[in-house]
């Protein structure tokens, strides 16, 4: 099954048959070694069988089918034994963390793996392509399909959960005498089906099953895009084993996670919303519906820190000398492009003491307006949710830690850290509880790709077949990620709805839209059809759903009610004052080099970053502005200081007038602002000025190697 895309394709196929089985829980077990720039390690699933997974017969063919007609060939691993298991005998120090390694010179040369001595089965690569007659494998047999990408797949196993210490609680029967694969499925079924209540319970036994035993390699290949896994004779989802050991690597240019410097030169790795997701850090079911929870140990040299998205805030544990463990966890099920992680030496910032007391002075002087404890029952499936927590129901700033490269730290000391807690309070007096106990803000290195969370909406989608597996079109096209033109109409449907209806009606929607849909996965119709039926009928003014995904989504160019704003808020008091100092700058454009005594100096106003945009973007409609003029513009505002927004447009009027004595503006903007200056390299090169062109090209030869994937291949066909 082997899918060959045409290169001038650009889809993105989503494998997983999530329709017959589905990931409850991942137990990720890995090492981080930035010698060899290698995330490697286990990763143990738990699944469910899905709701249609009878149908699994028919759809396994559909899954399978290729345009090659050669024989199905999966690796041949060692006999299959599941023993009887003296539950007495297992230790929970055996399993991965034996294996484990922290550095170059330490991996495990045993050979007890079968498949460490096959160089190309150790790369996960296999030259056999797919058919549905599997020959003596039998054409029966249950597919398990995961996405997975760019990784090395040394071994996958069923794991004997039957050998974790008290672990009978889980089945009928008082005494383990006979273990079979049907007492272990159930053991997973019970444990996956815990209630929420007991969420540490289950967590700890996920983590002592994780490192039970194996039972028997199972038969695993690999494409390019997935991982298919067999038991000879598990004909069905409900046969095949719920729990399994996949031991793994990620390479360098997995496309998931990026090496690279901070901003201060040292090393660091990070995952991205690449159009892929996840599926080259760990082998996954990417399709949204495919939600689950995880835990995950992460080793790394004790000089880095290990940031990840869960929901506790880790501390390191020390190992042995020179290297640290540790440890997240989520009980919430997310769709596996959640998960996050990132290591680096990054530096803990600690707010000033005083600053905690005015904070407290402050939220005791003036108490919320309005009461968000959330009366009813959820809509998502069981977990232990914030908002039947009466204490967090009123948490208006939950715990947060910040976290910055050492060169960093005074900036974030002097700003970041007094934003943060004023913003968790905007948010809570908006929307209400917040979903998660605790945040980690990191700052993140100038390669990080700000736009690469723009993932193609579902409904762009290919077709989905009987098992859950589908495509994204132009899921890989390189370019799709700096098409930004839906999510900008998305911002101002929003803003046009707030001053259609007013905040207050606004604002109580968004409160009841959370509260209704926390933890579930919803769709643009759900939010609009929500919206249109909270709202009084005189304030619907012909607004549909229909008519609103006419004119926002579906028409092109600017949508008539973002004209009619856009010439409204051309009359509002902070555009007409930047359109006063427009004026004043076409006047002084227009002096000659010598003025006269009689000349007054113009005086001009200070201006907000958001004022300053706008009067740059309309410079950037003058013909020619002199030298002169784009000194004192400098001058004037500080311009190389501003925050990025403004950057941009000061690095687009120096590319336009060839203003020569500010390309340094524009090379600093290119290597520390990686993902908006994609733009400004077709500026460069579209200019056909020579000297523009050789500082895009010299700027891209010094940052290719860190830049992240897509925007590289966008600037490389800009330059050559």
């Amino acid at each position: 099954m082997d899918i060959k895309l045409d290169p001038s394709q650009d889809d993105l196929p989503l494998m997983a048959n999530t329709s017959h089985i589905l990931v409850k829980h991942y137990v990720l077990d890995l090492d981080v070694d930035f010698e060899s720039q290698i995330i490697e390690g286990t990763i143990v699933l738990f699944f469910e069988p899905g709701d249609r997974f009878e149908k699994q017969s028919g759809s396994t063919k559909d899954t399978c089918r290729s345009e090659s007609n050669e024989a199905c060939s999966f690796r041949m691993p060692a006999p299959c034994q599941s023993p009887v298991t003296d539950t007495r005998t297992f230790s929970s120090k055996t399993g991965y963390n034996d294996f484990a390694i922290c550095g170059k010179g330490e991996k495990d040369t045993s050979g007890k793996d079968g498949n460490h001595d096959n160089p190309e089965q150790a790369s996960g690569i296999s030259s056999s392509k797919y058919r549905c007659d599997t020959g003596n494998h039998g054409s029966e047999d249950f597919l398990l399909v995961l996405d997975c990408c760019d990784l090395s797949v040394l071994k996958v196993e069923e794991v004997d959960v039957a050998a974790v210490p008290g672990i009978d609680k889980f089945t009928r029967s008082p005494k383990l005498t006979v273990v079979s694969e049907e007492l272990r499925n159930q053991i997973v079924h019970e444990l996956v089906t815990l209630p929420a209540g007991r969420w540490r319970e289950q967590l700890d036994y996920y983590a002592g099953c994780s490192q039970a035993p194996g039972c028997g390699e199972l038969l695993f290949d690999t494409d390019t895009w997935s991982l298919q896994i067999r038991k000879t004779g598990a004909q069905t989802a409900t046969d095949f084993p719920h729990a399994i050991r996949i031991w793994y690597s990620t390479k360098p240019q997995g496309r998931s996670v990026t090496w690279t410097s901070d901003q201060s030169g040292r090393p660091c790795v990070y995952t991205m919303g690449s159009p892929i997701n996840n599926r080259a850090l760990f082998p996954c079911q990417e399709p949204p519906v495919a939600m689950s929870t995880w835990q995950a140990t992460v080793r790394a040299a004790a000089s880095f820190v290990v940031l990840m998205s869960g929901e506790n805030s880790a501390k390191p544990t020390q190992l042995r000398e020179g290297c640290a463990s540790w440890h997240y966890y989520v009980t919430m099920p997310m769709p596996a492009s959640t998960f996050t992680i990132a290591v680096g030496s990054w530096t803990e910032m600690k707010p000033e003491p005083c600053l905690f007391k005015d904070l407290a002075a402050e939220r005791a002087l003036s108490p919320s307006k309005a009461d968000f404890r959330y009366v009813g029952v959820c809509g998502h499936t069981e977990y232990p949710c914030r908002f039947q927590n009466p204490s967090a129901t009123t948490q208006e700033i939950v715990p947060h830690r910040v976290f910055a490269p050492v060169c960093l730290q005074g900036a974030c000391q002097e700003t970041l850290l007094q934003l943060v807690p004023p913003c968790l309070s905007a948010a809570y007096s908006i929307l209400g509880t917040h979903p998660f106990s605790r945040l980690d803000i990191l700052i993140v290195p100038a390669n990080f790709p700000s736009l690469g969370m723009a993932r193609p909406n579902k409904e762009k989608t290919g077709h989905v077949s009987d098992s859950g597996s589908s495509v994204i079109k132009h899921g890989l096209n390189p370019e799709k990620v700096f098409m930004q033109v839906h999510y900008l109409k998305g911002y101002f449907l929003l803003r046009f709805l707030a001053q259609r209806l007013g905040d207050d009606t606004y604002f109580a929607f968004l409160r009841k839209f959370v509260h209704t849909f926390h933890g579930q996965l919803i769709l643009s119709q759900d939010f609009l059809q929500m919206l249109l039926e909270n709202i009084p009928e005189e304030k619907r003014l012909e607004l549909s759903v229909e008519n609103i995904f006419r004119d926002w989504l579906e028409s092109s160019g600017i949508p008539q009610p973002l004209q009619r704003e856009r010439q409204a808020g051309a009359e509002c008091g902070l555009a007409r004052q930047v359109s006063a100092e427009v004026e004043k700058w076409i006047r002084v454009n227009r002096r000659p080099r010598k003025r006269t005594r009689r000349e007054a100096e113009e005086v001009f106003e200070k201006l907000l970053p958001d004022q300053l945009v706008l009067l740059l973007e309309h410079l950037l409609e003058q013909k020619t502005l002199n030298p002169r003029t784009l000194q004192s513009l400098e001058r004037t505002y500080h311009l190389p200081q501003q925050d990025a927004e403004v950057r941009h447009r000061w690095c687009e009027l120096i590319v336009k007038h060839r203003y020569t004595r500010a390309y340094k503006d524009v090379e600093r903007f290119l290597q520390e602002d990686q993902a908006m200056g994609v733009y400004l390299y077709g500026e460069l090169m579209l200019s056909e000025d020579p000297r523009q062109q050789q500082v895009a090209r010299q700027c891209f030869e010094l940052t290719k190697e860190q830049m992240e994937r897509s925007s590289a291949e966008v600037v490389a066909e800009m330059l050559f």
